[in-house]
């Protein structure tokens, strides 16, 4: 934290309510409280700090602090931030137990975890897995007091946010108890099989994977909820793995639509039609996906968020209410189908048709036998049931719908009705028959009540801002980006926290002298800009300002005004060069090496970074291409900076001089990371082609990081990320035994300058080379 963010009284609070020492907590405090802030609440921000100085106090350095501060805003911002007693519970028994170790790994991807739940209740039945993980594994030999921690704890913890990527909840615990139950005695293998190396651990991976998530085709619904029902709401999963007695129904409430966090694929007898929309699965079979089942769960919720009305319901009883509720989903289903004729068939594929016969009023309740059957009657206008009572009023209630859209008032009328008229003793019974009864694409209708006497179960949604007034602060909150480990061959999520922040400035009249200094170099550049420069003009009329006077707009113009109408003001024009459209950034590698002496020179490395940057600074802006730079430097993983020296909507003016005349190195070089960072803005800009230029002085690494192969593999992924997203790298490297490492990460893509001294020369030359 700097001494200007210690004078701010609010941080200076802060940072004594966290009460900590460590310096590598005190470097990016003033970045995550920004965070913080734009997500919590202040009781919200009180119980972050509090829970920050509790894991400070662990005894387990500054990792686990480092990787919370980190990681809980936008964990909280995924499922809340009263999901935090939750996580600091686990964290203790953790503490408690031989597995405190795990404390850090465990926090590190507990942010993608959530974003993948996205839910509070997910959220608890990761944590429970987790536990219960933990307690079983943790083993001790009899006789000794020594309590071995889990092997397999760790290995599971970082693939957690791989497996629910492919796996709901519930096909997570049935994944981990596989493992647990085989290899609980195995350390070895038990490590093998939560890391996904072993061949069984893939097969029964596999095998649960079944159903569509809701995080694969969240995307897709959101649209379709935009585009059909011009409605939107925040999709909010829960899972039904962990509730055996009774499932949870869809349901919505001001905090938006609860849908389950899977669908499986139901195959269903056809219901007869001649065309129909959905897959066959054999003769009298057809599959409804389950994206189909998710469409069919919105499309209701939206019919209710636009038709129902809440009705006071203190007067009513359970079974009454039901028959309302029954009636109202039929109303509301029967309103949708009009709009969408098409919904019917989906409707009745996945609404169950019970038989007429199926439940015996003498030993048992069949009041919502009777309303499921009226139910499907009322959907189906071949129902085939004869029950003279089903059949009156169902005549009633299309004799209802055919004078509009009715309401619920009206149609909870109907229901009554019918509640009273086909009233049996047998009602009361305590055996209630369920079979075929139950519709799960419809909603729980809970907004379809109010009470007047309110009870203890109401919720209050009143959110308090975010930010209280005084409480703005400078800087922006770090981005975190994922880390490929070649090891397992797949990503840490969320590993690597970049800063960004505008870099400081010195003296621009630095950066003149030394352009002064490589004049006779400038002159000759010229000659080379000027024919890489395009010469074909394109007219830009209608222009208030411009540096022409177009004659046929200003006549028209003059014409207008003297016959009393407002004249168009544009009557200029201005000119811009055809056939040239390039995007650059240019990337430094800003690390302590730079401050060596270069061989064979009296300068270092770092002062002829700078010549060089700023000849290639002015050729760039000769030649009118958009272009960017910027510099990086990393102290561990949680701290990678990455500093603007001048930015696409910038002109090589002294205000870029003045920044880049400032540049200082130091620390090391997490080269991933900031390639990352940089494509972020590279990738947004318009152009034909986008060129990242890297300039750099040694391969990628880290204090952190003992596997010198480790961060050069991360790299050599960012780059093929790069090609993915349409950007040409290409790495211009100044150590002289670069070519041990440099291919691997570039491929062909690279030059190595041996001779530093010539560098100012090399990379304006190396730019036009690429750009022809």
């Amino acid at each position: 934290m700097t001494d200007a963010a210690y004078q701010h009284p609010l941080m200076a609070a802060y940072w004594k309510q966290l009460d900590t020492r460590f310096p590598q907590v005190e470097e990016v405090f003033d970045g995550c409280m920004a965070e913080a802030l734009a997500v919590l609440t202040r009781e919200g921000v009180d119980a972050y700090l509090e829970a920050g100085r509790v894991i400070g106090k662990l005894g387990r350095g500054a990792e686990p602090m480092l990787v919370f501060m980190e990681e809980w805003p936008s964990t909280a911002g995924a499922v809340g931030e009263s999901a935090l007693p939750a996580v600091m519970a686990l964290i203790q028994r953790m503490q408690k137990s031989p597995n405190g170790r795990t404390i850090a790994p465990f926090l590190q991807t507990l942010a993608p975890v959530a974003k993948r739940l996205q839910s509070q209740e997910l959220l608890q039945g990761y944590l429970d897995l987790t536990l219960d993980f933990m307690v079983r594994t943790t083993g001790s030999i009899h006789g000794h007091h020594t309590t071995f921690p889990s092997p397999g704890l760790p290995e599971f913890l970082a693939q957690a946010p791989h497996l629910l990527s492919q796996l709901s909840l519930a096909g997570l615990r049935n994944w981990v108890e596989y493992g647990v139950r085989n290899y609980r005695s195995h350390p070895e293998r038990q490590k093998d099989y939560f890391g996904l190396h072993s061949a069984d651990s893939r097969a029964v991976l596999q095998r649960e994977r079944h159903g569509t998530l809701l995080a694969d085709v969240e995307r897709k619904l959101d649209l379709y909820l935009r585009g059909l029902w011009h409605d939107h709401d925040h999709l909010v999963p829960y899972s039904t793995a962990f509730d055996q007695i009774r499932k949870p129904v869809p349901y919505y409430d001001k905090l938006g639509i609860r849908v389950p966090d899977v669908y499986d694929d139901l195959v269903l007898p056809s219901p007869g039609a001649t065309h129909h929309p959905l897959p066959l699965a054999g003769e009298g079979k057809v599959v409804v996906s389950g994206l189909d089942r998710y469409r069919a769960v919105l499309a209701h919720i939206v019919g209710h968020r636009r038709w129902s009305e809440a009705q006071i319901a203190d007067n009513w009883s359970p079974f009454q209410r039901m028959a309302v509720e029954f009636f109202e989903d039929c109303r509301i289903e029967t309103l949708l189908v009009r709009e969408y004729p098409g919904l019917r068939r989906l409707f009745l594929a996945l609404h169950p048709k019970p038989a007429e016969d199926a439940c015996d009023p003498e030993t048992t309740s069949c009041l919502r036998h009777r309303l499921a059957m009226l139910s499907r009657a009322l959907l189906d206008p071949q129902h085939g049931y004869l029950d003279a009572d089903l059949n009156e009023f169902v005549a009633r209630f299309n004799a209802i719908m055919e004078n509009g859209e009715s309401s619920t008032r009206e149609i909870a009328g109907l229901a009554l009705s019918y509640v009273a008229k086909t009233r049996r003793a047998s009602d009361q019974f305590a055996r209630i028959h369920f079979e075929g009864t139950v519709v799960d694409y419809r909603d729980d209708n809970r907004q379809m009540w109010k009470f007047i006497e309110e009870g203890d179960e109401e919720e209050a949604f009143d959110a308090k801002r975010k930010i209280e007034p005084g409480e703005e602060l400078h800087g922006l909150p770090p981005r975190h980006y994922p880390e490929w480990d070649y090891n397992s061959q797949t990503y840490r999520p969320d590993w690597a926290s970049v800063y960004e922040a505008l870099h400081p400035s010195g003296e621009a009249a630095d950066i003149d002298r030394l352009l002064a200094k490589h004049s006779a170099l400038a002159k000759q550049l010229k000659k080379m800009l000027d024919l890489l420069k395009p010469q074909d003009k394109v007219r830009i009329r209608y222009q208030e300002e411009g540096s022409e006077l177009d004659l046929d707009v200003a006549l028209r113009s003059l014409i207008d005004f003297k016959g009393g109408a407002t004249p168009d003001p544009r009557i200029n024009m201005s000119h811009r060069t055809s056939g040239r459209d390039i995007a650059v950034m240019l990337l430094l590698d800003l690390s302590e090496s730079l401050n060596e002496k270069a061989a064979g020179s009296d300068q270092t490395v770092l002062e002829l970074s700078q010549e060089a940057v700023s000849l290639l600074a002015w050729a760039i802006e000769k030649l009118g291409d958009s272009f960017a730079i910027a510099g990086f430097h990393s102290n561990t993983r949680h701290e990678v900076r990455y500093l603007h020296i001048k930015g696409y909507g910038e002109h090589w003016n002294d205000e870029v001089k003045a920044r880049l005349a400032a540049m200082e190195a130091g620390w090391s070089t997490r080269m991933g990371a900031a390639i990352r960072h940089a494509a972020h803005y590279l990738g947004k800009r318009a152009a034909d082609k986008k060129l990242m230029l890297i300039l750099t002085d040694g391969r990628p690494s880290d204090v952190d990081t003992s596997d010198e192969r480790l961060l050069i593999e991360d790299s050599r992924q960012a780059v093929k990320e790069l090609d993915r997203q349409g950007i040409f790298p290409y790495c211009i490297s100044l150590d002289p035994k670069a070519d041990e490492y440099v291919a691997d990460i570039f491929g062909h893509q690279y030059a190595v300058i041996d001779r530093v001294e010539r560098l100012p020369e090399r990379l304006p030359q190396l730019f036009m080379a690429l750009t022809k």
